[in-house]
């Protein structure tokens, strides 16, 4: 029991760094010190993902939009500055909730509630890869079906997601628009990253990084530019989900929709087969 605790206190020793170097260097004063653990990782993972979230949309934007202007997306699809705007409202009215979801997660597996563990060293690096691949995996598929039923169950669609899909052409899409959810959506989407925890060990700093990568990779498969790199389920596939609502649900690779027949090729679209 007590080499347990002792284990246990190596993830609390890791988030409470990470809050040393966000807080520290972000909160004046000294005042953060004296709210409780929780409250500080909170408090940590809303500045962080705030900061990753503007960081990833402007200089996306800015390469996109202004230095590689209409090269990437033609001037007649550039979203307006007031539609990114009202994107970057919704986003930041749910920053707040969504950061709640990672603090609870730490929180579990600093309580010793998943299979979390510490160190790359505990397993060796060969298995490092099998459980992040099974990780990976688990998410995909519970993002998947989590998105697709958001879809189908008529309440969800219409009280959580629908928020999201007011963005449905390309000219009102934008890196912007990647977090612009009902909190209760974009937190729905994400607890498969948590879920997976119970189900299959896994690195604890990367779980967190994939979490805080999620932030990068939404404003990726919002700016509407096809990169063309299979299985990657990129901008091009998530765009027709925007228009078609039927398609590509999947998050990061096409294999789930090609699994359960929901895969929409963007290359099909641009170039018909001829019957």
């Amino acid at each position: 029991m007590a080499e347990a605790t002792e284990y246990l206190k190596l993830f609390v020793a890791e988030t409470s760094w990470y809050n040393e170097i966000v807080l520290g260097s972000i909160v004046p004063g000294e005042a953060w010190r004296r709210l409780p653990h929780f409250f500080q990782s909170w408090l940590r993972n809303y500045l962080g993902g705030t900061l990753v979230y503007f960081l990833s949309g402007f200089l996306w934007c800015l390469v996109i939009y202004y230095w590689k202007r209409n090269v990437y997306v033609p001037k007649d699809a550039i979203p307006t500055n007031h539609a990114m705007y009202l994107q970057i409202m919704v986003a930041m009215k749910a920053m707040p909730w969504y950061s709640a979801l990672p603090s609870i997660s730490e929180y579990m597996i600093e309580s010793g509630w998943t299979r979390s563990f510490a160190t790359i060293g505990e397993v060796g690096w060969p298995m490092y890869f099998v459980y992040l691949a099974v990780y990976l995996v688990l998410v995909e598929f519970g993002i998947y079906w989590m998105h697709r039923e958001l879809h189908d169950i008529k309440p969800l669609y219409k009280w959580l997601h629908a928020t999201h899909h007011i963005y449905n052409k390309q000219n009102t899409l934008s890196p912007f628009a990647g977090l612009a959810f009902h909190p209760l959506d974009g937190i729905l989407q994400a607890v498969p990253h948590v879920l997976a925890l119970f189900i299959v060990p896994c690195h604890f700093t990367t779980h967190v990084a994939a979490l805080f990568c999620e932030a990068v990779w939404t404003a990726n498969i919002h700016d509407c530019i096809h990169g063309k790199v299979w299985p990657v389920m990129g901008a091009g596939y998530h765009t027709i989900h925007h228009t078609t609502y039927r398609h590509n649900y999947g998050h990061y690779t096409v294999w789930m929709d090609w699994m359960f027949g929901t895969l929409r090729d963007p290359e099909e679209d641009e170039h018909p087969k001829k019957s």
